[in-house]
């Protein structure tokens, strides 16, 4: 039989996917896959129950459902403070996966070089070779994952055509501030680089802090395709909705690819989403609030209790992730999260699945049971312990 494609070759299954099966085979705490532990709001699982009932059941139009696209645009103006055409520059997809996936194919021809920081999602570095382009690193350096503004310079001088960056960021929890979007938007408009901006944690961000928009720095409107969704921000990551912001002449290609490998999101879940996005506007977003003063309560916990452990640990300023450093224990991350699992049925993703900048560090959500999570935490520290 012939060959399967080579492509295949330069990335491997999903780490953290492969640690989630791990941990529901032998019955472990799974701290590895980020997804939150309650249920989307009422009124949202209420309306989905009905429209199962009374449709519609047929498919929208390619680019999502119109009254979804108009208030998905209003959601827009309010928090970036700027107008998407709800015609011409959103379009819906089955999660911000795939609208990552259409904009990096839209975008790039194969051997194009795209910047990500790393450590990155891991999904970043795999959906750029499946489109045959060549990822850039630049490393956010610990302990404030912060960036060398020369070597993020050598990197443009590479001549990319896009940067890519996700803010709040999977995996550290660090948050882009103004001054370090103002001088990555600098260089895109100096050497002509495109922005992905992943911002599916727009809303999880901690202590007062603002989100800060790429598109909202000057000169980056025509040039940042700005990814979200609704998975993060109302618990409800099984029901694939996503959407992208771009120009009207991106979309325009973006939604060939769209179509043609997907079609269209499913109808009832925008119908559902559209009562998240009426909701958020009549109470002040109370459901988004209420979540986000929950994660902080975990997050505090974790970090405290790392540090009690004796382990480095950023303090997550946004997502719902701590990235702590072991190397304290002389153990890689892969021996780390192996021992873990086998000794005290704890999973973790190591570091390393999100770029070898990553190695030294595990990452852990959050975003579950607080006695899962206390339970989680008990284990490591008696896994420390024997150390």
């Amino acid at each position: 039989m012939q060959e399967l494609s080579r492509r295949n070759e330069h990335f491997t299954d999903s780490v953290i996917r492969r640690m989630t099966r791990i941990s529901i085979d032998c019955g472990a705490i799974n701290l590895a896959q980020g997804f939150p532990d309650f249920d989307p709001p009422k009124a949202m699982t209420d309306r989905l129950e009905e429209v199962s009932r009374l449709g519609p059941h047929q498919y929208p139009i390619t680019m999502g459902a119109p009254n979804f696209r108009q208030a998905l645009s209003r959601k827009c103006e309010r928090f970036m403070g700027m107008k998407y055409d709800p015609e011409t520059e959103m379009v819906v997809t089955i999660g911000s996966t795939e609208a990552m996936v259409d904009t990096i194919f839209a975008l790039t021809n194969p051997g194009d070089k795209i910047v990500m920081f790393s450590p990155y999602f891991e999904n970043y570095r795999a959906q750029t070779i499946m489109a045959g382009c060549e990822p850039v690193f630049v490393p956010l350096v610990p302990p404030t994952f912060g960036f060398d503004p020369e070597v993020l310079e050598d990197a443009f001088r590479q001549h990319p055509k896009a940067i890519l960056i996700c803010n709040p960021s999977n995996p550290s929890g660090k948050v882009f501030t103004y001054d370090e979007l103002k001088l990555i938007a600098d260089l895109c408009i100096r050497y002509d680089v495109y922005a992905i901006m992943d911002e599916v944690y727009e809303h999880i961000i901690y202590d007062g802090r603002k989100h800060v928009y790429m598109n909202s720095i000057p000169g980056m409107w025509e040039r940042t395709i700005t990814l979200n969704g609704f998975s993060k921000a109302f618990a409800m990551t099984g029901w694939r909705m996503g959407y992208l912001c771009a120009p009207a002449g991106f979309t325009d290609v973006m939604c060939k690819i769209h179509q043609y490998a997907i079609m269209c999101a499913p109808r009832q879940g925008q119908v559902a989403a559209l009562e998240a996005l009426r909701r958020a506007r009549e109470d002040g977003c109370r459901d988004v609030i209420e979540m986000r003063q929950s994660y902080d309560r975990r997050r505090r916990l974790m970090v405290q209790a790392f540090r009690d452990m004796g382990l480095s640990c950023f303090e997550p300023l946004g997502a719902f992730y701590v990235f702590p450093g072991i190397q304290k224990t002389g153990l890689t991350s892969e021996e780390f999260c192996t021992r873990l699992l086998k000794e005290e049925k704890v999973v973790c993703v190591p570091g390393t699945a999100f770029g070898q900048s990553g190695e030294g560090h595990i990452r852990c959500c959050y975003a579950t049971a607080l006695s899962q999570l206390n339970e989680a935490l008990e284990r490591m520290k008696r896994f420390l312990d024997r150390l």
